[in-house]
C-alpha cells in the first residue's frame, strides 16, 4: 500500500530522537527547523550535534535509551546504530500510538521521512518506495527545477514586480546565485551589460525583451542616463524588469545610482548581490587573497583612473607602504604608471604580481610577473580586458600548490 503523505507542523511539540551519530546529525538540524523541541538520547554525539546541544537548541539525555522515554512525544525518530534498539523503540512508539521513524528498517518503520527540499515558502518531500537514493535523486531535480525558476516561471501564482538589480557574478554563468538565476527566469524585460554572463539569455522565453545596455571600453556605450530610464520606463509598464550585471552590482557596477533612480521614480527594487570578480577571478587562477602568515588584509581598486590624475581619490602612497594584497580592476591600461607609483612609494620591484584575463571563462589564462616586469610582460602577451591584477606575496601561494602539484603528477 502506498504511504499517506503529510506535513507535520511540530512547533513547540516533543520529537525524540534516540541516537547520535551521522543520521541524527542530519535529520536534527530540520526538526529544530520545523520549530520542534527536540529531545535526544544517545551515550555520545557528533561534534555538531554536541554545538546544537552547548547553544541550548536540544535537550541530550547522555544515556542509553530506557523504556519509557518515548512519553510525551508526539513524533519518534529511531536512528541508532543498534537494531535492536530501534526495535524497541519503535514497539514503545508503536504501543503509545505515537509515529515512530526506523533509519535502519524501511519495512519494519511505521512511518518514512521524505528525501525534502526548502526553496523559498515551498517544501517538497519524494518518498520512492522506501528508496532514500531514488527519493533524493528526484527531490534534487525538484528543487533545481524550483531554484533556477524552470518549474515556478511556468506555475508561480506571484509575478514579481519593479526592477530587480541581479549580480550575475565573474563570468561562468555556474557562477550566477541561484535567486539571481530565479529572477532572471520570470523577468519580461532584461537590461544586460557587457561583462554579464550572456550565455544565460539564451534560456529565456522568445517573448523576453533584452536590451544590450553595453558599455565597451574606449568603444561603443550606453550612458548611465539612458540605462536608468530603461529601468524606470518598463517597470511603469507593469513589466518585471532585470538589471543584469557582472559581478556584484555594487562592487564597482554603478548599482546603488540605478537604485536611487528608481527610488525616486517610485519603483520597489530588489538587489541580488553577486560573486565580484574581484575575489573570483584570482580564486579561479588558485590564488587566495588572503593567507595565513602571508596577508592579513586585501585592497580592491578601481584603477580606471590612473595614479597622477586629480580626480583619483585612491590613496596610492598607502598602498605602496602597506603589505597587504592590492586587487586592481580596469588595470591594463595603465598598468605601467600603476606599477611604477606603487614602487615610488615603497613596494619591492620583486613584489609578485599575477595577471588573470577571462577569469572563470573557457579563455582563462594567466600570467606571473614581478611588479618591475608586469607592465612589459602583460604587453608582450596582448593582455586585454577584463583583467584582474594581483599583487602581493599570495601570489607565491598559488606557486607553491602548483609545485606541489606537479610533483605529485611525476612518475616515481
Amino acid at each position: 500500500m502506498p504511504p499517506y503523505l503529510l506535513g507535520l507542523r511540530l512547533s513547540g511539540r516533543r520529537v525524540l530522537v534516540v541516537g547520535g551519530g551521522r543520521v541524527a546529525q542530519r535529520r536534527v538540524p530540520a526538526l529544530l527547523a520545523a520549530g520542534a523541541d527536540v529531545v535526544l538520547v544517545a551515550p555520545e554525539v557528533t561534534p555538531s550535534l554536541e554545538s546544537l546541544i552547548d547553544d541550548g537548541r536540544v535537550t541530550w539525555l547522555q544515556r542509553e535509551y530506557q523504556r519509557g522515554d518515548c512519553a510525551g512525544a508526539w513524533l519518534v525518530q529511531a536512528v541508532s546504530d543498534d537494531g535492536k534498539v530501534n526495535a524497541a523503540v519503535a514497539a514503545e512508539a508503536e504501543n503509545a500510538r505515537v509515529w515512530c521513524v526506523r533509519a535502519d528498517d524501511a519495512d519494519a518503520s511505521a512511518a518514512w521521512t521524505p528525501a525534502s527540499g526548502q526553496v523559498g515558502e515551498t517544501t517538497v518531500g519524494v518518498l520512492a518506495g522506501g528508496d532514500p537514493r531514488r527519493a533524493a535523486g528526484i527531490r534534487d531535480a525538484v528543487v533545481d527545477g524550483l531554484r533556477d525558476a524552470t518549474l515556478e516561471a511556468r506555475h508561480s501564482r506571484h509575478k514579481p514586480t519593479g526592477v530587480a538589480l541581479v549580480g550575475g557574478g565573474p563570468g561562468d554563468p555556474a557562477l550566477i546565485t541561484v535567486r539571481g538565476r530565479q529572477l532572471l527566469a520570470q523577468a519580461d524585460v532584461v537590461v544586460t551589460d557587457r561583462l554579464a554572463p550572456r550565455e544565460l539569455l539564451d534560456e529565456l522565453p522568445a517573448d523576453v525583451e533584452v536590451i544590450d545596455a553595453a558599455k565597451i571600453p574606449y568603444g561603443r556605450t550606453v550612458t548611465q542616463e539612458r540605462i536608468n530610464d530603461y529601468l524606470v520606463e518598463h517597470a511603469r509598464q507593469g513589466r518585471f524588469v532585470v538589471r543584469l550585471k557582472g559581478g556584484d552590482p555594487f562592487v564597482f557596477g554603478r548599482g546603488a545610482e540605478e537604485v536611487l533612480h528608481c527610488a525616486k521614480h517610485g519603483i520597489p527594487v530588489t538587489v541580488v548581490p553577486g560573486v565580484t570578480s574581484a575575489v573570483a577571478a584570482p580564486a579561479a587562477a588558485g590564488i587566495p587573497v588572503t593567507h595565513r602568515g602571508v596577508a592579513q588584509d586585501f585592497h580592491v581598486v578601481s584603477a580606471h583612473i590612473a595614479p597622477d590624475t586629480p580626480a583619483s581619490t585612491v590613496d596610492w602612497a598607502a598602498l605602496g607602504r602597506s603589505e597587504g594584497t592590492l586587487v586592481l580592476l580596469m588595470a591594463v591600461e595603465r598598468m605601467s604608471l600603476i606599477a611604477a607609483t606603487l614602487m615610488r612609494y615603497g613596494r619591492s620591484s620583486d613584489t609578485p604580481v599575477a595577471v588573470v584575463q577571462d577569469g572563470t571563462l573557457p579563455g582563462q589564462r594567466a600570467l606571473t610577473a614581478t611588479l618591475g616586469t608586469v607592465a612589459d610582460e602583460m604587453a608582450a602577451a596582448g593582455v586585454r580586458p577584463p583583467a584582474i591584477v594581483v599583487v602581493g606575496d599570495v601570489v607565491n601561494v598559488a606557486r607553491e600548490i602548483d609545485m606541489i602539484r606537479a610533483d605529485m603528477g611525476r612518475d616515481p
